[in-house]
């Protein structure tokens, strides 16, 4: 199949909060911008039940937050193409390119703001049981297990939050970790207020029992020793997200952890090439610094656009 070739000012990677913000202000300033996503718009936080700390909402879901965003970016010019996927991208080039299924975009700014994905359950009966009782989102997948047993494994604020969601099919839910909780102490109190919660921290799960579907699993008490088996109908898993970013890695400087190296400018080594939102290696990563990246990425972007044209 040919491909089209079109041009763009900026192809902005990544539909989450940092790429929505970057298309935002990118569009107030009349510039041709193609926001391409792979998956969900609004990525992890799309799926979150109650937002507190976002200034300016004293409660507000992730999918409301991120329809909100959506609606200001397309207002202002913003395309969002959620199912073209990108085969390639080449960076170091003038103009830059980013080949998907279907076409071949040239553009002059890559704003990367590609986010994150949960990190998979690391047990070999994982892919046995995936969508057969062990997955990964508590808002598409939850419904499913009305008067069920439910196990959510993490100890973070998502997998706390994810927890006291889904109490609301479930007829039991235990919430299975193997240190302490992490998650800030307001939110630690909510699930252990929760009467159909049952908290096993210091626990590991060791394996997934079942036939054609998940039926139990077998635990492991750190601090006894002891292993023993609970029955079960689903487990969410949250335990961590890893960056989405094997697309770049043999053309942009990745951290340890596999994420973009830019600094507080979000520019990386490669001129007009930004990284924004938690896919850029920093120390804190929050709804809020992730808006303040694609602020940042797209007022430079412009600033680098009248250079290049002058």
């Amino acid at each position: 199949m040919t491909k089209t070739k079109l041009h763009k000012d900026i192809v902005i990677i990544g539909a989450g909060m940092a790429g929505l913000t970057a298309a935002l202000y990118a569009g107030r300033m009349n510039l041709d911008i193609l926001v391409l996503e792979n998956g969900l718009i609004g990525g992890q936080i799309a799926n979150a039940v109650s937002i507190e700390n976002y200034p300016g909402f004293e409660s507000v879901s992730g999918g409301e937050l991120i329809g909100i965003l959506q609606r200001q970016a397309e207002k202002f010019g913003a395309v969002i193409d959620e199912f073209d996927t990108i085969e390639k991208v080449t960076l170091k080039s003038n103009p830059k390119i980013v080949e998907t299924e279907e076409n071949i975009y040239e553009c002059d700014v890559v704003i990367i703001a590609s986010g994150m994905n949960r990190r998979k359950l690391p047990l070999p009966e994982e892919k046995t049981f995936a969508g057969r009782g062990v997955h990964y989102c508590e808002m598409c997948d939850g419904h499913m297990y009305q008067n069920k047993i439910i196990v959510v494994m993490g100890g973070g604020n998502a997998a706390l939050d994810a927890a006291n969601f889904l109490t609301k099919y479930a007829q039991k839910l235990y919430i299975i970790h193997r240190s302490e909780f992490r998650a800030d102490e307001v939110t630690q109190q909510r699930v252990k207020k929760n009467p159909k919660i049952e908290i096993m921290l210091q626990t590991e799960i060791k394996k997934l029992n079942g036939k054609g579907k998940l039926e139990s699993v077998d635990v492991l008490d750190k601090n006894s020793g002891e292993m023993k088996n609970i029955l079960v109908d689903g487990i969410f898993v949250n335990i961590g997200v890893e960056p989405n970013t094997k697309l770049f890695k043999d053309e942009l400087n990745l951290s340890e952890s596999g994420r973009i190296i830019a600094g507080e400018d979000c520019q990386t080594e490669i001129e007009g090439v930004f990284a924004a939102g938690d896919v850029r290696e920093k120390q804190i990563r929050q709804l809020t610094t992730a808006a303040s990246d694609g602020t940042t990425a797209a007022l430079l972007a412009e600033k680098y656009l009248t250079k290049l044209k002058a």
